[in-house]
């Protein structure tokens, strides 16, 4: 664990910042090269990626504001800290789609062809965002006896995220990048053989719902605020960010059927 990549005098350069500032790079590059291949107009889509980034870091920011207000409030500097923290990823990627959605149809860029560039894209970008976490020790994971526990010993890591010291815990952060890097290459497959404009993003929501619900119940960081219901167990219980994986999967699964027919009706 590694939450501080580079200091130099009162220069700090965060591991989980810079990752999270890698994956927004190759998520980048990645549009553009796409959006070139398929004969769109790459500058006008980059810009779309540049500003929905900005919003969809604002709607992360929100709703871990919104998550524990106390805190944030006597604490107000950080919510703006790239330390540990880019912000709730559903949060972002809830107010990245509508503000994306919003901004393609008024600038009148084919919609759900864009949005299928930028799926693989948001999955290989996680995927490094999730590796920052795991330096950072944000995100941590429940108690683990498994041969791959991590254990982590760094005193400021601890500061920072509230990460448990000296105790063998899952590595879920690494759990979930590995899951959205694989996503990330099932969805680039899906892109070049894909049937109606939007698949690739259908599948993007139903397959990070599913990654999500599943790597939350090895989450440790949570506190009984977060759970929608809580049982006697993990397994028993379920915390708000897996009801918005339910929705997400639902959301997703309809958006496939509805742009589906809409193809076979144009056909």
């Amino acid at each position: 664990m590694y939450p501080i990549l580079v200091k130099i005098g009162p220069l700090t350069i965060h591991t989980y910042g810079f990752l999270m500032a890698v994956g927004v790079a190759c998520g980048l590059w990645f549009i553009y090269v796409q959006a070139k291949k398929s004969g769109l107009d790459a500058v006008r889509i980059m810009d779309a990626a540049f500003y929905t980034i900005i919003i969809s870091l604002i709607g992360a920011k929100l709703v871990l504001f919104l998550s524990n207000v106390g805190y944030y409030v006597s604490y107000p500097r950080e919510l703006f800290s790239l330390a540990r923290s880019g912000g709730v990823f559903q949060g972002g990627l809830a107010f990245g789609t509508v503000f994306a959605l919003w901004y393609f149809h008024r600038k009148k860029i084919p919609t759900w062809k864009t949005a299928d560039l930028i799926a693989p894209a948001l999955a290989m970008g996680h995927g490094f965002g999730r590796i920052g976490c795991f330096s950072a020790g944000c995100c941590y994971g429940t108690e683990c006896t498994l041969p791959w526990a991590a254990v982590f010993k760094n005193q400021y890591a601890a500061q920072l995220t509230g990460v448990h010291l000296n105790e063998p815990i899952h590595p879920v952060q690494l759990y979930e990048a590995v899951l959205n890097f694989l996503n990330f290459g099932v969805l680039f497959l899906i892109l070049k053989k894909k049937r109606f404009d939007g698949q690739v993003f259908s599948f993007y929501i139903i397959n990070y719902s599913v990654i999500r619900f599943f790597t939350e119940y090895f989450r440790g960081d949570h506190g009984d605020n977060i759970y929608f219901i809580r049982g006697a167990s993990a397994l028993s219980s379920l915390s708000y960010p897996q009801l918005f994986c339910i929705l997400g999967l639902v959301a997703g699964a309809v958006l496939f059927v509805v742009l589906k027919r809409r193809k076979s009706a144009q056909s």
